[in-house]
């Protein structure tokens, strides 16, 4: 199906003017001044006062639930396609937790694939939390390179639930996610879970100052969760790596002033993500440290922090797009999504004037219209 979309004020995220954009099945084919076909397939869909920026990325979130950590009641659900695209998310990269035992891979890759049968984009991150991590073949570098969807793996550091891998065995499974990512094309990552421990992130600014690893394969996630931890995740930003913001998980500040703070000191726009950790487990506690309320992380608050950064701090809508469109697609090397551009794929949020989503295609279907779901086959 042709679609065109008229008079859009389009940021790619970049500010490209009032642009008409035309669509042919998945993909974007053209963006013009005034795009005309006479054919009678053709959908015409007038934006005329609405803001169009790229489908959201998140690339942190638990697409099967996550939780456990308060025994098998504290587990919490799946998440639904209609959760994602009510806050304009058409991409996402799935993961286990701590949990490796009731949750599995191959249950991950199931949803991974639902989701896509749903019209979303989805990938995956081999892995959790544990060392010796677990895989669905016979390793870290086979499930890169014969699992369409993986395309990278996950473990953890300075956390108690952690098991706390050397050096060594962090450069072991770096050098698989990257001869993995070379072999399939899929540039490969190992996304690192970050506790609280005093350790931090010093064994990755080791395997990068130290070993030399190639930076762009380390992907340092909940970077947030404590102010001395940020300032180490300031540095490796400085070194060319990307720090990844949880908007949904623990955090010593809100999100939108922990990336003006990093500004400040210096972190160029382009080495911020933002993801929301969506559907992990977390515990409310009372000032005894006793849990008063359990309840899962938000998805949706990757678009509230983004707004936040325009509307409070006055961050240009480029720049604070960024966060969540571009920067994670070069992050997890997805080099058709994060930009409204010729061959990119379909991926659109439409807005008004002011931020609320009213409209979103994915992969060049529509999924929302006027703020309703209007495509789903979830039940």
């Amino acid at each position: 199906m042709v679609k065109i979309i008229k008079n859009a004020e389009v940021y790619s995220p970049e500010y490209l003017g009032r642009k008409d954009i035309l669509i042919g099945g998945e993909k974007i084919l053209a963006i013009g001044d005034n795009i005309e076909m006479n054919l009678k397939a053709v959908t015409l869909i007038d934006a005329q006062g609405k803001i169009v920026t790229p489908g959201l990325i998140d690339q942190h979130i638990h697409l099967t639930g996550a939780g456990g950590k308060h025994a098998f009641s504290s587990m919490t659900p799946e998440i639904s396609v209609c959760e994602l695209i009510q806050c304009g998310t058409t991409t996402v990269m799935g993961m286990l937790g701590t949990d490796g035992i009731t949750r599995s891979l191959q249950g991950l890759y199931a949803k991974v694939k639902g989701l896509e049968q749903e019209g979303i984009s989805a990938y995956m991150l081999t892995g959790y939390f544990g060392y010796p991590t677990s895989t669905m073949l016979d390793s870290v570098l086979e499930d890169i390179v014969f699992i369409d969807k993986v395309i990278g793996c996950k473990t953890a550091i300075s956390d108690e639930r952690a098991s706390f891998p050397t050096e060594n065995e962090l450069l072991k499974l770096l050098r698989q996610v990257h001869v993995g990512g070379l072999t399939s094309g899929k540039g490969g990552i190992l996304h690192i879970h970050l506790g609280a421990l005093e350790s931090r992130m010093d064994i990755l600014l080791d395997l990068v100052k130290k070993d030399h690893f190639p930076i762009r394969h380390i992907s340092p996630t909940h970077v947030g969760r404590t102010k001395a931890l940020f300032e180490q995740a300031i540095e490796f930003a400085k070194l060319g790596g990307m720090i990844d913001i949880s908007t949904g998980g623990t955090q010593y500040d809100l999100p939108y002033k922990q990336v003006l703070y990093a500004l400040e000191k210096g972190v160029a726009i382009e080495n911020m993500t933002f993801s929301s950790d969506g559907n992990a487990g977390m515990a409310k506690r009372d000032e005894n440290g006793n849990i008063i309320r359990l309840y899962k992380a938000p998805v949706d608050l990757n678009l509230k922090q983004v707004i936040l950064l325009i509307e409070e701090a006055g961050m240009s809508i480029s720049d604070a797009f960024k966060l969540i469109t571009t920067n994670p697609a070069r992050n997890l090397s997805l080099s058709h999504k994060g930009k409204i551009a010729t061959g990119f794929d379909a991926d659109l949020c439409f807005f008004d004037p002011q931020f609320n989503l009213t409209d979103v295609i994915s992969r060049g279907n529509i999924m929302m219209k006027d703020s309703e779901i209007v495509k789903t086959n979830h039940y």
